[in-house]
């Protein structure tokens, strides 16, 4: 079956040809993980890595963006420099609503961020001490940021790579819990005022992958049936499950000192190979949210974009679901995205020599495919162009596995890694399989059987794929069902 988009993006600057018309990407200039991320008073803050000068990481700052709705981002001055103490690498932001740190004036709740200090002085001279805590707090709801004049609040024991602190408030015990990366495991600590840190424990260090150094870790409960369950978010750089850098999760019970993993089977938030240092959003209330970097070390500093490099992903709202005798995470976009949807375009058991042209007003550069097919049957999916790029996703039955293949998805020779075919484990059970797909200009992210298996994708074609071709196993009644809806734009 053939499926024409038509001609769009007419208009584009060729420097702005991959820009992406839905994710979050800063003007101009490098980015990379997402840090600090809040919610206060209706506003979503997104700060991030970030080097104003270039497009290649450089001296890291904190970059910043906000959003009243998950969906349009509006770019803000840049919140914290580097200093005498270092660059200003990932940490995370938390409103201190009973002032514990005494960081608030004039009844004013402090916004505090806790971030690591990477000191390129001390990293020179191998002390093994060059990277520490450090605090800034913000009496604005985050506009402006003062550093504390007692920075670092965590001095460095003696670890090469002792960095990243997700910091969340533990009620029960009326104290500030800290997850730190610390080279090749996690190690815990608490705190009364975010100002003065006791260790508590480690996690990790022969439990799940450690193909490269861990980073970027965050702690977090989710309810499932009525009982509370800790989730661990580890990133690894290298060693993802298709190559280069990826982020695992554990489940289990945490009591405020020690994480206790129900399994220590190694799982993956996502397959695909660009959702890295994904966190998520503090004071987000019953939701839990998460944001990743959409891209992966093994090229990020390669990439054909011009003038800025990187995006995010989507926000993604996390649960649990029992698969098994295992927890396991889900994740699917946040339903703010349906802001977005165009008219719905249902394609009904579709042969390969039925054409179908969309509406005018369908033309659009980005898009959602809903897919459904109920006996669990090989099928793919090409998005093509005249020149002949080929992005293919689909699923394998033999293999039981879904896969997303980019080896001809255009522009893939900036890095000999880059043009793959990457696949992900089936972990559903069900004979009816479903999935969403959303495109965007040059990155694709699949959530199947309803986010648990998740596969995040960036491309690069010559021009935009305005074809569909859908082939499966057998056609007919086994053929998908699949559905087409454009998605608005939210780039000025």
């Amino acid at each position: 079956m053939y499926l024409s988009f038509g001609q769009t993006g007419q208009g584009i600057p060729t420097s702005e040809a991959h820009r992406p018309q839905f994710h979050f990407s800063p003007k101009a200039h490098w980015m990379n993980d997402p840090n600090g991320m809040v919610y206060y008073k209706g506003t979503y803050h997104l700060f991030f890595q970030y080097y104003p000068d270039g497009m290649t990481w450089g001296p890291m700052h904190w970059g910043h963006t906000t959003s009243t709705d998950l969906v349009h981002w509006q770019e803000q001055p840049i919140a914290l420099y580097p200093d005498s103490l270092g660059y200003i690498f990932s940490g995370s932001v938390v409103v201190d609503v009973n002032n514990t740190s005494g960081l608030g004036k004039n009844g004013q709740t402090p916004l505090v961020a806790i971030f690591t200090h990477h000191n390129p002085k001390l990293e020179k001279a191998k002390t093994d001490k060059h990277e520490y805590q450090s605090l800034a707090y913000s009496l604005d709801e985050g506009k402006t940021w003062t550093k504390y004049a007692g920075n670092p609040v965590l001095p460095n024991p003696g670890i090469t790579d002792f960095r990243d602190p997700k910091v969340r408030w533990y009620e029960s015990q009326k104290k500030w819990v800290m997850t730190l990366a610390t080279k090749d495991r996690v190690t815990f600590y608490s705190s009364p005022n975010l100002k003065e840190w006791t260790k508590e424990s480690e996690f990790g260090k022969e439990v799940g992958a450690h193909g490269g150094v861990w980073e970027c870790p965050d702690l977090f409960p989710l309810d499932h049936k009525g009982k509370k369950a800790w989730v661990l978010l580890v990133s690894i750089n290298p060693g993802g499950p298709n190559g280069g850098s990826a982020t695992q999760y554990f489940v289990g019970d945490f009591d405020g000192k020690t994480f206790k993993p129900y399994s220590t089977k190694t799982k993956w938030v996502d397959y695909g190979t660009d959702n890295y240092a994904g966190v998520t959003f503090a004071n987000t209330g019953n939701r839990t949210l998460f944001m990743g970097w959409m891209s992966n070390w093994q090229y990020a500093g390669v990439v054909p974009t011009s003038p800025w490099r990187s995006a995010t992903t989507v926000p993604r709202e996390l649960g649990l679901k029992e698969v098994g005798n295992e927890l396991c995470l889900i994740s699917m976009p946040v339903k703010e995205l349906n802001a977005l949807n165009g008219q719905r375009v249902a394609l009904k058991n579709p042969t390969a020599k039925t054409p179908f042209d969309l509406p005018a007003q369908s033309k659009t550069r980005s898009f959602k495919l809903d897919i459904a097919t109920s006996n669990s049957s090989d099928f793919s999916m090409t998005l093509a162009n005249e020149q002949g790029n080929e992005l293919i996703f689909g699923y394998d039955k033999t293999a039981n596995a879904y896969f997303i293949d980019r080896s001809k998805s255009g522009k893939i020779d900036f890095e000999k890694g880059f043009g793959k075919r990457h696949i992900a484990p089936r972990s559903s059970s069900s004979t009816t399989m479903t999935l969403t797909i959303l495109v965007d200009v040059a990155s694709i992210e699949m959530f199947a059987d309803d986010g648990l298996t998740v596969m995040t994708d960036i491309f690069f074609p010559e021009s935009d794929l305005t074809k569909l071709f859908i082939s499966s196993a057998k056609g007919g009644s086994s053929a998908p069902v699949v559905s087409y809806t454009p998605l608005l734009s939210t780039v000025e």
